[in-house]
């Protein structure tokens, strides 16, 4: 959808890639496509001065990242309700949302070189300097790699390059899975500058924090006795979202989370929404988390 009208200084190359959005589109053109292409949201306003000197440059830079990512622009006049709920207190405001959710921000006009260092950090890249991935055949009726075999492959990997810091975050991502995390926390501490920001880090981050979490949760006969007197009791929903997940049932942990957010999304400042973006790095299923992030996104917008 191209802009109408278009900010001046907006390029047509750009076009492609910008869009308005509102209420009405949000969900489907920000944050469900944001788990295919990151999307970066304009939050800007006609009368802003600061707005008509970054606007341009956004565009510019949608059109020469050439679908990197995906500029939504959204007029605060127009859009109030959107604006208040992403707690824009300034315009320009701009917010990168990745697998949907918001992954960072920026107030002010930046230069271009700002911005890109800001797209760097996310691992944008203009898509000339995009390496296309290894083209892999795939057997879809090939079963899918078991937890063991996960991590026989990456140790025998390890043991030909014992300073990989990449595949010691992989071994120790899939030896916490399995309930592993001995030493998980050393890994994760001695992880050089480039990888702490990476998916992998924040999963196995939010992985050892759940299981932190146990500690003070009660039995799981005792949680669903909770629920079973009292379906508000949003504490020992939430006892049993952390005990499902990492027992291995992500799908019921999720709908207790879930469950919280239909009723009382606010409950103890967000709690179920921290779980839910937890679980979604955690779990390794993308077609339940797609799903899952799409019942969190019908409740929240």
């Amino acid at each position: 959808m191209n802009l109408k009208p278009q900010p001046e200084g907006a390029t047509a190359a750009a076009d492609p890639f910008v869009f308005e959005a509102g209420e009405a589109n949000f969900e489907a053109d920000v944050l469900q496509a944001s788990l295919e292409t990151p999307v970066l949201v304009d939050f800007w306003a006609t009368w802003c001065g600061p707005c008509k000197t970054l606007g341009p440059t956004l565009e510019k830079l949608a059109g020469e990242y050439a679908g990197a990512f995906r500029l939504a622009k959204i007029d605060c006049d127009k859009e109030q309700q959107l604006a208040g709920m992403f707690g824009v207190r300034s315009i320009p405001t701009v917010v990168l949302i990745q697998g949907g959710q918001i992954v960072d921000a920026f107030s002010g006009a930046l230069p271009e070189s700002q911005v890109r260092e800001f797209l760097k950090r996310h691992r944008i890249e203009p898509a000339t300097r995009i390496e296309a991935p290894a083209q892999e055949v795939e057997d879809d009726n090939a079963p899918a790699e078991t937890p063991k075999a996960a991590i026989a492959r990456i140790e025998k990997a390890l043991a030909a390059a014992p300073d990989d810091a990449a595949l010691k975050l992989d071994l120790a991502l899939a030896k916490a899975r399995t309930g592993d995390t001995a030493n998980a926390q050393a890994t994760l501490d001695a992880l050089p500058v480039d990888l702490a920001e990476d998916d992998r880090a924040k999963a196995l981050a939010a992985l050892l924090a759940m299981q932190g979490s146990l500690a003070g949760i009660p039995g799981a006969a005792e949680l669903l006795a909770r629920v079973e007197r009292d379906p508000r009791d949003f504490a020992a929903h939430d006892g049993l979202g952390v005990r499902q997940l990492l027992g291995g049932d992500a799908a019921d942990a999720m709908q207790h989370w879930l469950a919280i957010l239909a009723a009382e999304r606010g409950w103890n400042d967000g709690l179920a929404r921290k779980r839910l973006l937890d679980a979604f790095r955690i779990v390794n299923d993308e077609s339940l988390v797609a799903a899952t992030r799409r019942q969190m996104s019908s409740l929240l917008f």
